[in-house]
């Protein structure tokens, strides 16, 4: 693997890791979904460290994979450098034949900001990355999209869509949901149900290198390498669509008892 930086690095680490776990499924198959998805974040989490403690060695790294004392390290928290990865962003559709909404993320944070990313979305053949991030839709479909979970759409976002006149599209992984505002699949990604760090720094720093908006759901900035990694909402959409979005959160929330 020949390195020129890191927004390089963040590709090739994010494509390789997906391709081994695009092989793994294919030898294992479904028949048990369990074992399948332990497999993929075992064996996905294990590659990512050994290759960032090879390339990257005096960096720090959080990964949703690590222990509980590997991801509370103090170390962490007062390094220039970090790397934060979810190395199966989307169990549930690895685990399921025929599915392509899952991802591999690699991202890295300095000095307070992230500088590179990678979501590769194996099996649907493409990595998107801040080395050459994708090319946003000029404008904004009526009636706009929004990605929520497959699983557990918060209630408010129905309403946001059904007081802005959009329409709810469910995707996977939240790197496949943020993969979709930069594709042109839909134009925003809203969920308010918490996550972790790892579930969007590597999308989010794409989606910022394309052009995108990125923020908490009241429009407040997304902070990373927090001693509690825990991130409890956010907003990412083309850039024209974030103030209506936004508009209609702070509506909603003001009529919430």
């Amino acid at each position: 693997m020949t390195i020129r930086d890191d927004d390089t690095l963040a590709g090739e680490l994010a494509t390789e890791a997906g391709e081994r776990l695009l092989e793994l499924r294919a030898r294992l198959g479904f028949e048990d979904g369990r074992a399948l998805k332990d497999a993929g974040d075992r064996a996905s989490h294990e590659f990512l460290m050994d290759a960032l403690r090879r390339l990257r060695p005096d960096d720090a790294v959080l990964s949703e994979e690590a222990t509980r004392e590997e991801r509370m390290d103090p170390r962490r928290l007062s390094a220039e450098r970090v790397w934060i990865v979810d190395p199966l962003d989307g169990t549930r559709e690895f685990s399921e034949q025929g599915r392509a909404d899952w991802a591999v993320h690699v991202a890295l944070w300095q000095r307070g900001a992230l500088t590179a990313g990678a979501v590769a979305l194996p099996a649907q053949s493409r990595t998107l990355t801040t080395a050459s991030p994708p090319e946003l839709p000029e404008k904004v479909r009526e009636p706009f999209r929004i990605a929520v979970s497959r699983t557990r759409p918060p209630e408010f976002v129905r309403e946001l869509a059904a007081r802005l006149g959009g329409e709810l599209v469910p995707i996977g992984s939240a790197g496949a949901k943020i993969a979709a505002v930069l594709t042109g699949e839909v134009e925003a990604y809203v969920h308010a149900g918490g996550q972790y760090e790892w579930d969007s720094a590597a999308p989010v720093a794409v989606a910022v290198a394309a052009g995108a908006h990125a923020s908490r759901i009241d429009g407040s900035p997304l902070t990373y390498n927090q001693g509690d990694p825990w991130l409890p909402d956010i907003l990412v959409s083309l850039p024209d669509l974030a103030p209506t979005l936004l508009a209609g959160i702070r509506d909603l929330h003001r009529q919430t008892p």
